[in-house]
Formats: C-alpha cells, structure tokens, sequence
C-alpha cells in the first residue's frame, strides 16, 4: 500500500484566512480552490483545513453543531465537494480536522442530553454531581482558564468541558458515541478525503473516577491557568489507545488515507501514540521545533532523542508553525525564518508547513478592539498566543492584500505592501521562491525523503547534519545565529557541490575544508562520490 505522506509535505490552512470570494472579510471554500494552482505550484503535496463545519463560531470552529454539515460562512457541501475534486485533479491530497473530545452546546446531540438525566444521550457527554459542597465535582481545570465544569441548572449536574463551556465534552467510554463518531469518519472518507488530523487526540478518555489532579510544583505566576495542576487523570489515560486503535482501523479499511494526532506531550509519551504495534496514528504531531530554544545544541540533542525514541515502523515528522502557536519568523525573525524553513524541509520525516510561513510573515500586532480569540477573555495575557497567527494570506499589494475586498476579520501584518505573494513572486530571491526550491528539491531527492538521519556538528551556532541513502549524502549546514561564523566540512561535503543556500547572494564562492557561513546562512550540499568511497 502506498504512503504518500511519507514522501509528501503538508500545508495547513487556516479557513478563515486565506482566501475570502464573497467580500464579507473571511476565507471561506470558494476561495481555498480560487487557490489550488498557487499550492501546486508552490509544490506541496495536501493542504489540511482547519474546521470548516457548522458551527455557532465560539472557537472559530472547534465548537461543531453538525459534524456532516459545512458553515454557510465556508460555504456548503457542494462547495467542499467542488474542493476535493479540483485538489484532487492537481494532485493534492485533502486532509479535514476532526474534532471529537467535544462538540458545540449547540449540537443536537447536546441538546438532547442536558434535557433530562433519563435522555437516552445524557451519556453521551460528561455529567457528575456536584461535590459535597455544592461546587464542581473536582479541580480540573479548562485550557482557556477557569474551571473546567459548569452547572446545568435544570438538571442539578455539572458537565466537563475542557475548553470553552460552550466546548462540552463528550463520553468516549460510551459505545453508542463511538459508533457515532466514527460513522462521521466514515462519511468523509466515503466522499474521498484523504485522512484527519484528530484535534487534542490525548483528551479524548478522562479518568473514571475524576480524581483531582495534583498541583504543578513548577507553575509560576503569569502562565496559563491549565499550568497551575498536571493533567494526570483529565488527560493521556491509557485507555485513550484503545479508541484511536478503533479510528485507525477505520482509517485502514479505506486504501492511502492518513491519521494524524495533535498531542502536546514530552517525547517518551507521545510515541506511544504510534501504538504497541503500530495501530495508533501514523503521525503523531511532534512539536518540539516550536517549544525549542532555537540554539545548534538543543535542536541537535531534542532531534537525536526524537530519532532515538521512534519505535520500530514508526515515522517522524515535524511542525514549526500552527494555528496555535506563534509564527516561526515572529520566534526567530524574518532572515532566520530561512534557516529553519531548510532545516523542517530537510529533516527525516512528514514536514507540515504553515499557510504564510513561505512569505515569513512574523508577528501582527493585533489592537485590543480586534482581538477575536475567546482564550483571550478568560486569560488577556494569552492574547498573543493564536490571533496574530491567524492572519490573513497576503496576495498582492492592492487593498486588503487581495485576501478580500472588505476589511478582513484580522488585520494584516505591518509590511503586507511589501510580504505578500505578488511582490515576492517577481523577486529570486524571496523567501516564497526559496520555499519553492527547496520542496522541488526535497521531492527530487529520495535521499531528502527516505535517507537516514545523522548529526555532524553541533557547535557554536552550527548545526550539520547528513542524509544518508544507498551510499550517497546530502549534507545540510546551518548558522543559527545572525553572526558569521566558520565551520569544518567533512571531507565529502567540503569537495561536494552546494545545491541550494539560504542566504544566495551571502553563499560561499566555493566549498572547502573551512568555510565562513554569513549569518542567518544554511547550505544543502551533495556529497562528493569519490570522497564518500574513500
């Protein structure tokens, strides 16, 4: 059986800001396919959409009222049947976003729970009594702040939400919910698409006792609420591989689909993700790029314990950017931004790059009367953390960067004149055209796609590392810092041939034993043969 993914780069969209075609300043379907020929020129192989379904918006749709409906702020099922066709007919892969911890209030299937504690889908979602006190049943605490449980007047009983308390959670441990649930898969893998990326996958199963969590001794003032306790029983229980084993064979039972898993977990825990025999998810999402100190000596030991820790069969893969997350050019800053888009690209392993990471868009300032991320009104200092990097796609240089011809629903980055797709499409040079060399380059090399992973140097501001595939290297060099700096080639890269450099006009005339990287310069370089033999 094929696996594309293994070979393919994925590009994830955020809906609502990439391509708006009705003028009302959000991106919706029609504008997503306006956009194919610019992603199959740009050269990835599947776009993955955030959460386009029916929803009442209270999470920009990660709070679903119909699982098998799309919002008519996206358009409707004709418009995503149109998409996957026409991404298909260009050779693209089209992934979807299941959310399935928890639904919208709104849902039909809520609804009919909290009418009445005898309604056949009361356990469908999470309810418990009060405790003695007449407070909620434990500590737990939501990820967007605040207490994770809300009383239903009517009922007397408190249901879990581990998000917004519009955001309820639903039971996995009930049957007839997981036949639900995975029937929903069903009807999108019959309509064609080519896999999911299973939101917070590691929340799905809670403890059944709801014990409390204990306190973080190392939570500080000033970081999010959900730090102030570790997530021991509402999250990553052991019985949650149980149900992503059930999703993957749904996913199995139709050919060259994809199951991928958000998990913000430390290394030794999310492999266990792939499962015990390989029956998890295919990918786990693996986002240390993101959590990292962008220095050569953590990088170089967090990918070797990576590499390290996967278990037999079990394929790597890597993110530097998400919806979630500030943008890589905002963490490391425009020049840098180069550096690590070579080293995502050239890694071992599925790369998913961001919409708007070939532009490096950083960070967008986001005036207080315009922030729209609900985290922001429970918590205000985690305001940064997802608006600014949900920004709308910057096209061209006319008004609204021709995302929209209304003022979109995010502001624009600061420089959208001059970072947008138009501009740096005229210029060689741009970080968009350097993006595109080096994903053909990645899909013309097998070594960039299935060679082995080995560190050279770590050292200074200096990561090297090789590709290695039936006795050919391709070696990659990269200065993670703005400042010049000298490296020492192996004998094969030193008489190699550079193929592609981060900083063209700063690239070394020729490649020697010593060469002097410029700053925020990375190179790729083919191995020589000969010295490769000897």
């Amino acid at each position: 059986m094929s696996k594309w993914w293994r070979h393919g780069t994925i590009y994830q969209i955020y809906p609502r800001s990439f391509q708006d075609s009705d003028g009302d300043g959000i991106g919706d379907l029609r504008g997503i396919r306006r956009r194919i020929p610019y992603l199959a020129e740009l050269g990835v192989n599947a776009i993955w959409l955030s959460p386009i379904f029916q929803s009442p918006m209270a999470d920009f749709g990660y709070d679903i009222s119909d699982y098998r409906a799309i919002d008519p702020i996206f358009g409707d099922i004709a418009d995503f049947d149109r998409l996957l066709e026409e991404a298909h007919d260009a050779g693209l892969k089209l992934l979807l976003d299941f959310v399935p911890n928890h639904t919208s209030d709104q849902h039909a299937w809520f609804l009919e729970s909290r009418s009445s504690r005898e309604n056949p889908k009361r356990d469908w979602y999470i309810w418990c009594d009060p405790a003695p006190d007449g407070g909620p049943p434990n500590n737990w605490i939501s990820n967007f702040g605040g207490p994770a449980w809300t009383l239903d007047e009517a009922t007397g009983q408190y249901y879990y939400h581990a998000f917004l308390k519009q955001q309820p959670d639903l039971n996995w441990r009930n049957p007839e919910l997981r036949r639900a649930m995975l029937d929903t898969l069903r009807f999108w893998l019959d309509k064609g698409v080519d896999g999911f990326r299973v939101d917070v996958i590691w929340h799905l199963i809670k403890d059944d006792k709801f014990r409390d969590n204990p306190p973080n001794p190392f939570y500080r003032p000033g970081q999010p609420d959900i730090d102030r306790n570790l997530q021991v029983h509402s999250a990553d229980q052991e019985e949650v591989h149980e149900v992503i084993a059930e999703m993957r064979s749904v996913i199995d039972s139709y050919p060259e689909r994809l199951l991928i898993g958000e998990i913000y977990l430390p290394v030794e825990k999310l492999m266990t993700y792939y499962g015990r025999s390989g029956e998890g998810v295919h990918l786990p999402f693996n986002f240390q790029l993101i959590q990292s100190p962008w220095q050569a000596d953590a990088l170089a030991k967090l990918i070797d314990d990576y590499e390290a820790a996967l278990p037999e069969g079990g394929w790597p893969n890597w993110v530097l950017s998400n919806h979630d997350q500030p943008r890589i050019a905002a963490r490391v800053g425009t020049a840098q931004a180069r550096v690590a888009t070579m080293l995502l690209l050239t890694l071992r392993g599925t790369p998913t790059l961001y919409y708007g990471d070939e532009l490096a868009i950083g960070k967008v300032e986001i005036p207080p009367e315009r922030i729209r991320d609900p985290w922001a009104a429970n918590e205000p200092s985690a305001a940064f953390l997802r608006d600014s990097s949900r920004t709308p796609m910057q096209w061209d240089g006319s008004e609204h960067a021709g995302f929209s011809q209304s003022e979109p629903w995010l502001p624009l980055s600061g420089d959208w004149q001059q970072r947008n797709v138009d501009a740096a499409a005229a210029d060689p040079d741009s970080m968009l055209a350097f993006t595109r060399k080096l994903l053909q380059l990645r899909q013309e090399e097998d070594i960039l796609q299935e060679g082995s992973y080995s560190l050279l140097v770590s050292r200074g501001s200096v990561l090297a590392f090789e590709r290695k595939l039936e006795g050919e290297i391709i070696g990659v060099v990269l200065n993670l810092s703005a400042e010049p700096t000298e490296v020492d080639l192996p004998p094969q890269l030193a008489a190699g041939t550079l193929l592609i450099a981060a900083q063209a006009a700063d690239a070394p005339q020729e490649l020697a034993r010593t060469v002097t990287l410029a700053g925020d310069q990375g190179l790729v370089i083919r191995a020589a043969k000969e010295e490769i033999r000897s």
